[in-house]
């Protein structure tokens, strides 16, 4: 029988990672196949995580797990299900290197005092990937926080007086309605297509700062057309949703940037919205520039997932529905069949 313990140092502590009810300890229990209880050392030392069991190697992951829990609620945040079910992931898969340190880098603070910082090996990479080249594509599934943290890099970047412009775009790409049919003005069919990106820089400068930027055109968000002829410099450039780009566009993107610029490109392959036979920009870019010096693409997996437990399931499920289908219903002749049937 092996035993471990993991010394929290209060009562609190041990309360925080344990979770409500013990939930985070039966989940870890459950899943490494161990026993878990707390006990009261000495009023020095405090309280102690026991962790025992037959396997040696279940005990160290588990305690592994205890260890990391235990930073996160000495940093005095909350421990979610979330954070929980992936510090267990990547134990379990030993991809935990460097889990020590990625939790240490706050990106910047939003307008209400949250500070925003990684959450996944993943993202910490990303953001240090975006740190170090002039050209970043971030590539990946939905929820893992590709828009979020590139916008908190930008917002970072302005405040800190690295850049003097914030510039976020996005392709206007009719995914089922047609721009034509929505109410307005063209800036007002435009407008929902560029929210998250709104929904982003309110959150990291309050509603009156975020519009103060707009007037003084430090922020400038607009569809990817209105990009065309120009030379960015000086700026943070975020084009988002670059899956539903074309060659040309992404061509023509990536030619704006000017001197002191930076930019980064996120999307996700599988969502594309493009025509039928009309091959994703981002798909060419990231094939064909890939080996240059100053540009790296960062590839998200599903364990960088930062949404509801559920959106992982989700991807999972339907990475494995499109791989099961024939060779004949590939993903672009499935696309087309649905649209037939309309």
């Amino acid at each position: 029988m092996a035993e471990k313990l993991f010394m929290t140092g209060s009562s609190d502590a041990t309360a925080a990672i344990f979770g409500a009810f013990d939930v985070n300890a039966k989940k870890i229990e459950k899943h490494f196949g161990v026993s878990v209880s707390n006990r009261r050392v000495s009023d020095d030392s405090g309280d102690a995580v026991v962790i025992s069991g037959e396997n040696e190697s279940d005990v160290e992951k588990a305690y592994k797990v205890f260890k990391y829990l235990g930073r996160v609620a000495g940093n005095g945040e909350e421990i979610s299900d979330r954070s929980v079910d992936y510090i267990i992931d990547v134990v379990s898969d030993g991809a935990d290197e460097g889990y020590d340190e990625f939790e240490k880098g706050v990106i910047c603070m939003t307008n209400r005092g949250k500070p925003i910082k990684p959450r996944t090996i993943g993202q910490k990479k990303y953001v240090e990937a975006i740190k170090n080249s002039t050209i970043v594509f971030g590539i990946g599934p939905a929820g893992t926080g590709k828009t979020f943290l590139a916008v908190a890099m930008a917002v970072d970047a302005l405040r800190n007086k690295r850049v003097s412009r914030i510039i976020l775009t996005r392709p206007a790409v009719e995914a089922g309605e047609r721009l034509g049919f929505l109410p307005g003005d063209l800036q007002s069919k435009i407008d929902p297509y560029l929210r998250p990106l709104y929904d982003a820089l309110y959150e990291m400068f309050g509603a009156e700062n975020y519009q103060r930027y707009i007037e003084k055109n430090t922020i400038e968000i607009a569809p990817l057309a209105y990009m065309r002829g120009r030379t960015l410099d000086d700026s943070f450039i975020i084009l988002d949703e670059a899956q539903n780009t074309t060659s040309e566009q992404m061509k023509m993107f990536l030619t704006r940037l000017g001197v002191n610029s930076k930019a980064v490109v996120t999307g996700d392959p599988s969502q594309t919205d493009l025509p039928f036979g009309k091959k994703s920009g981002l798909a060419i870019a990231t094939k064909i520039l890939r080996n240059i010096d100053g540009i790296t693409v960062h590839n998200f997996s599903k364990s960088d997932v930062v949404r509801h437990r559920l959106v992982r399931d989700i991807i999972s499920a339907y990475d494995k529905y499109e791989k099961d289908l024939p060779q004949a219903h590939d993903a672009q002749s499935f696309r087309r069949r649905q649209v037939s049937e309309k």
